[in-house]
Formats: C-alpha cells, structure tokens, sequence
C-alpha cells in the first residue's frame, strides 16, 4: 500500500475513533437523569424536611430517575438568592416552593417563567379561586400546591336548631341562604330551646379571633380587609357583631381553641383554625362536620394560606421541574402531603382520594369553602414587625364596640387611620381582597 493511502486510512481511522469517543461521551450524558435543585419556605421543620427528603422525593427518583436537591429557605433568604442567581444568569435553581404573596412578588419583577407554556395537568381540577390567584403580572406564575385555613365546625346536634328556610344542605353545600344573618337566626334558636349559648370563637389571649375579624366578617360586610375599615358598610358590620355577640358562650374570652369546647359540648357551633379543631374531629368523627363559613352582603370572606410552584427565569432544569409539579399535584402525594403534614390539597381530585376518617371529613369541608362561588379569598398581610399592632387594632376594635358598647364610629375612625400608616410605614401593598 502506498505511503500516502496508508496516511489517508490512519486519518480515517483516527477520526472515526474521534467521532466515536465524541459520540460515547455525549451520549452518556445524554442518559445522565437531570438533577433539581427545589428551594422551599415551606415543610421546613426538620419533622417535615425529612418526610419531603424520603418518602416523597426518593418516590419520586424511583418514578423518574429524576434527582431532587430539597433546600430548606427562609423567605428573605430566597428572594436575595433568587434575584441574584437570575441577574448574574447562573441559576441554580430549577423549582421553588412558596407562599402566594412571595410569588406574587417574584412575578412582579420578572423572575418566574409563565407556566402557560407548559400545558394543563391533567386528571387535576384547582378551585377557581386558587386558578386565579396564581396568574398574576400577565402570566401564570405558579401551580397552586397546598392549603390552609380556618373553617366552621358543627356539632351534629346543631342541626336540630336550624332556623326556617335553612336546612342543613345549605350550610354544607355554601348555598346563598348560608348567610351571617342564617348564623345569627341559628344561635338565638339554639340559645331559646336549650337556655345556652352555643355558639363559640376563640376569643382568649392566644386565640385566632383578630383573624375572624379581618380576614372574614371585613371581607363579607365590606369587600375589604383594611381599605374599608372605616365606611358605613363596617358600621353596619359592628351592629352586627353586637348582635351575635348576645349569643354567644360567654367564655369565648378566655378560650384560645375550640377543640375542647366542642369535645364538652360547651358549644355546638365554633369557628377557629384548621389545625386548632383537628382534635375535635380526630376524637369523634362521626359527631363533628367542617362546614364552609356563612356569606355577607360583599361574599364569602374567609383567609386562606396558599402555597404554590414556580419555576424561575432561565431554571437549568425546567422540564423535569415540571415533571415535579406533576407528581406534587398529583391526587396520591396531595393525601400524603395531608396526612403527613397537614397541608390540604389543592385540587378537588385530591380530596376525593382522602380515605374515610377524620382527615375526609377536615378536607370536605375546606375544599368546599375554597370552591363557592362567592369566595372572597383574603391574605393575611407581611407587615414583618408591625404584625402585632396590626392585630392589636381589630381586637382592640371589637373590645371597645362590643365589649365595652362605646360608639362604632367615633371607634373605627380613630383607630381606621392607625391600620393604614402601619402599610403605609412599612412600604407593603394591602393585602387582598383590598389590592
């Protein structure tokens, strides 16, 4: 063979070896699985970190093949890294998990891509309320993920006082006869034939009551958290509370759940967190129903915790985030999720795969609520430090008004002016319904 075919064949071979080598490497790490980093605010506590870490996450691998890098984050610290990663284009992170006003505030400066892109999930219906909250700035900023709230619950017995014209469907069901007025017209009923006051809030230093008052009758008797704090609508919100109040157990003042009230009987009707009438429904399941709260002139105010899923600008592994998304919102990790950490699910789908027990009868009920039609979904708001004198405010309201009879609107126009200068202090948005 000639000298210069062999030098020809050698070179062939060489780049075919070349190609080879090339093709080898590229394929490997082709069939590399992607690796996730999912920085979370949420399941931080190490109880939950280790129940995300295994069995959720591990699951999830099995499924996928997909690794999952689970950073527990505070929400300053998020925020800080997030807009850095993003403005210096290394982005680390491919999935965050976090509440809606965090999202909220991401989506306004650009920071997470517009999920539309992606599809629909299918097999998985969100309430209408929590769909339009997580499109926010013109995109749809995140999968909403987890729930929770505070809700009625309703000691069967209760039912034998209905008022006329309210049957026990329209409570469970949220239809418009399920009115403050309805709530008003049951307890005297209740109070008239058993000579009690049987209906309960938590009312004691350590109980939840400003939350009634901001994130639940504002709402309904005015359309507003804080904005409306000072108007006719809140005057008439006030008379009504007076009223009310003369039904109520009296030691409503010193409770700070309701739980062990509604376990004695103490009360037939009580209105409190999720987490704080868990108890009641555990120990007696078949005595207890969690019913959607009443509606007023303005809805169906009520507060809920939502969390979401988003994936940031420019996220390494978007794909397999959504992949992630998909298996989070999924009907069987949504009831491990409520079982494991008390989280409720965030689609309708989810809560009918709840087995039968206590937890069922605790996700009907919040789900419900979520879905009327009349929903006027509030916010608590991020004042940081100035979150006590926020809830200072209401309670100081309702002891003055109700507790001591002084004038509604010589009340509410002196401490109407207060509230605001504490957003307006702050530099925060209101919360909604208000924004």
């Amino acid at each position: 063979m000639p000298i210069s075919k062999k030098i020809l064949v050698l070179a062939l071979v060489i780049v075919i070896l070349i190609v080879g080598v090339a093709a080898f490497f590229f394929l490997q790490q082709q069939a590399q699985p992607a690796k996730i980093v999912w920085a979370s605010t949420q399941l931080n506590p190490p109880k939950e970190r280790t129940f995300v870490e295994d069995p959720l996450l591990k699951d999830f691998k099995d499924e996928t093949g997909i690794e999952v890098e689970f950073v527990p984050i505070s929400y300053s610290d998020l925020a800080t890294r997030l807009e850095a990663e993003i403005a210096s284009g290394k982005v680390t992170i491919s999935l965050v998990g976090e509440l809606h006003g965090g999202l909220d505030l991401f989506a306004s400066k650009g920071l997470l891509e517009d999920l539309t892109k992606y599809g629909t999930l299918s097999g998985r219906t969100f309430p209408p309320v929590l769909e339009q909250y997580s499109k926010v700035h013109g995109i749809k900023a995140y999968v909403p993920w987890m729930t929770a709230t505070y809700v009625m619950v309703v000691n069967k017995k209760a039912f034998d006082y209905l008022p006329e014209g309210l049957t026990k469907e329209d409570v469970m069901s949220a239809s418009d006869k399920w009115t403050y007025d309805a709530l008003l017209a049951w307890a005297k009923n209740m109070y008239e034939q058993t000579g009690e006051k049987k209906l309960g809030f938590p009312v004691g230093p350590k109980g939840l009551w400003h939350r009634f008052l901001h994130g639940y009758l504002y709402p309904s008797f005015t359309g507003a958290q804080v904005k409306n704090f000072d108007s006719p609508e809140a005057v008439e919100m006030w008379e009504y509370l007076k009223e009310l109040w003369e039904y109520v157990n009296p030691s409503s003042t010193t409770w700070d759940a309701m739980a062990e009230p509604l376990l004695k009987e103490e009360v037939l009707i009580a209105w409190d967190h999720t987490a704080r009438i868990k108890d009641a429904i555990t120990t007696k399941p078949d005595q207890f129903i969690v019913v959607p709260v009443p509606r007023g002139p303005k809805g169906r105010g009520f507060i809920l915790v939502v969390a979401g899923l988003a994936i940031p600008k420019d996220a390494p592994n978007a794909d397999a985030a959504w992949k992630l998304i998909d298996y989070l919102t999924t009907p069987e990790v949504q009831v491990k999720i409520l079982e494991n950490v008390g989280f409720f699910p965030s689609t309708n789908e989810a809560v009918g795969a709840v087995p039968s027990g206590p937890l069922k009868v605790m996700a009907e009920g919040v789900n419900k609520q979520v879905g009327a039609s009349d929903a006027v979904l509030a916010m608590i708001p991020s004042l940081g430090p100035k979150g006590g004198d926020f809830t200072r405010i209401y309670r100081s309201a309702f002891e003055r008004i109700v507790l001591n009879n002084e004038d509604i609107q010589t009340v509410i126009s002196e401490l109407g002016p207060q509230l605001m200068a504490l957003f307006e202090e702050v530099g925060a948005p209101l919360p909604p319904p208000d924004s």
